[in-house]
């Protein structure tokens, strides 16, 4: 039996509340374990426990990013990907001789950073980007679905659900959640459409084998369970 992937712990350092919140937000939903520092020295102190990312930001109280580079480049290896202002070219330069494995300018796409994590992810990692439960593998980078070595044909929006269940597993979901889970709260439909989905997905993911993932709740919605 596959073990489910594991949740890598990311590492922001960012003192903007809402850049800091922002990132949060999209990495967790990505599947990751977030923590977060509001300055240098605190930064440093966690880096130093070992995450397996770290995001930095280079301007920060009471140490700056560069400083806080250095010093874990001193003593780990971990990716570090470092945010800087667009007319800080030397700045930037200065940090990739540190050590730091990439960089992104602000205002960044939150799309490209979630890109950027995962291919330094899979440099440290070679499958941090394959969920793996039970006899099912979905493979994020080439959005491949199998399950006991069948290849699962899903729509984006069947794949969206499916990732959804299983970066969640063990919570029950009620319909509003999935729904503006894959969604997203700003598309304009009814909830309902996840009774729709989840019986299209149970026809391709669970149909014809004999142990089903996606588990009812009477009441309340919609599960996969360890």
């Amino acid at each position: 039996m596959n073990e489910p992937a594991p949740a890598y712990k990311i590492l922001v350092i960012e003192d903007d509340a809402a850049i800091s919140r922002v990132l949060s937000l999209e990495l967790a939903h990505e599947g990751y374990e977030v923590e977060t520092a509001r300055d240098g020295l605190e930064g440093l102190e966690k880096a130093l426990k070992e995450p397996d990312l770290v995001i930095l930001d280079l301007m920060l109280p009471r140490m700056d990013g560069l400083e806080v580079c250095r010093r874990v480049r001193a003593k780990s290896s971990v990716p570090i990907i470092m945010l800087t202002a667009k007319d800080r070219v030397p700045d930037r330069v200065e940090g990739l001789d540190l050590g730091a494995d990439d960089y992104l300018t602000k205002p960044f796409a939150t799309p490209e950073l979630l890109a950027r994590v995962r291919a330094r992810l899979r440099e440290r990692h070679p499958h941090a980007n394959v969920i793996a439960y039970r006899d099912v593998v979905m493979d994020r980078d080439r959005r491949e679905v199998t399950r006991a070595g069948r290849a699962i044909a899903l729509t984006a929006k069947e794949y969206a659900l499916l990732e959804y269940l299983l970066l969640h597993r063990n919570k029950v979901h009620t319909r509003d959640e999935l729904f503006n889970g894959v969604w997203g709260s700003d598309f304009l439909g009814d909830s309902n459409l996840i009774d729709v989905y989840i019986r299209y997905l149970r026809g391709k993911i669970d149909d014809g084998f004999d142990e089903k993932l996606i588990s009812t709740v009477r009441g309340v919605g919609y599960t996969i369970r360890d």
